[in-house]
């Protein structure tokens, strides 16, 4: 049986990731956050910064098929009469455009519009875990700690968008599940640069208070020499 343990660069310190108990977690990689014309572009950011992301998202994702890694992707959105949306969030600010309302891509962050599912470059194949949260935070009212408790998942590669909202959130629930997380710095993004460079400086800091941050390429290699040395599941 091939070594599924590996020891990353990372940030504050290197960090030995078991694979057999990792999963690659991919924060809310929707149409509505991302694209021209979207949610996220009416309230007046800069999707492009957003878009980064996908290129090396694209390339982690790919890595972690070919090793088998558990993959589990997220969409923040909410049920078309908005009974799980809280007044805090539905109401909150001056926004041009507020959940449910109509958008370029449907309503704005319904479940089963176009808008809320996943952009093509990253779309989930079949039998990977897709969680519909109604919140910033991927535990909150889904079922994510019990799937990731039936796969003995102890460890969590956490990407996606954005970096100081639902990656932050999710991480610091994570941490306190006692799952070591890390957030892959160049898989997170947020509309404002400042805000990822803080972002990330504040999952590591003080000796990794949420966990570690490490670069798409080291764990792409590590991944990439799991699969070469992985038994084939065709071998007899």
């Amino acid at each position: 049986m091939a070594d599924t343990v590996t020891t990353i660069a990372a940030q504050p310190e290197p960090i030995a990731i078991d694979l057999a108990r990792t999963a690659l977690v991919i924060i809310d990689m929707q149409r509505d956050f991302l694209l021209p014309g979207g949610f996220g572009e009416t309230l007046g950011n800069d999707v492009a910064q957003l878009q980064r992301v996908v290129g090396p998202l694209a390339d982690l994702l790919a890595a972690a098929r070919a090793a088998d890694l558990m993959v589990i992707h997220t969409r923040e959105g909410h049920l078309p009469d908005l009974s799980d949306c809280p007044p805090a969030k539905l109401n909150r600010g001056a926004p041009s455009k507020r959940i449910g309302d109509p958008g370029a891509f449907g309503r704005i962050l319904i479940r089963g519009e176009y808008g809320h599912d996943i952009i093509d470059e990253l779309a989930p194949m079949a039998g990977e875990v897709v969680i519909d949260k109604p919140g910033k935070g991927a535990f909150y009212a889904t079922e994510l700690a019990a799937v990731l408790a039936e796969r003995g998942i102890t460890q969590l590669l956490v990407t996606g968008v954005t970096t100081e909202v639902c990656v932050h959130t999710t991480t610091r629930e994570a941490n306190d599940r006692g799952f070591e997380c890390v957030v892959v710095s160049d898989c997170v993004g947020s509309y404002f640069p400042e805000f990822q460079r803080v972002g990330l400086e504040m999952i590591a800091a003080q000796g990794g208070i949420f966990g570690w941050t490490a670069a798409s390429g080291e764990l792409i290699a590590a991944l990439t020499d799991h699969s070469a040395t992985a038994p084939s599941s065709a071998a007899s």
